[in-house]
């Protein structure tokens, strides 16, 4: 059954850029930036899926862990 949306979560890389890893996929990916990280997570889900089966959505959730000091 093909799905309907792949979801990233999405981190900010210590090295500057994002990586991104597929909820329920053995999908990783990244960019340099955020319009680089999107077509390197298309380009990931039609590698991982194939272009007939691949979903209609790819969904990037940008997840951003801090620390302050209290």
């Amino acid at each position: 059954m093909k799905p309907s949306e792949v979801i990233f979560e999405v981190t900010e890389a210590v090295e500057g850029g994002y990586d991104a890893r597929a909820l329920g996929y053995s999908i990783f990916t990244q960019g340099e930036d955020w319009d680089d990280l999107k077509a390197m997570a298309r380009e990931a889900v039609l590698c991982h899926f194939g272009e007939e089966d691949a979903p209609g959505v790819v969904r990037l959730h940008l997840v951003k862990d801090e620390v302050i000091a209290v």
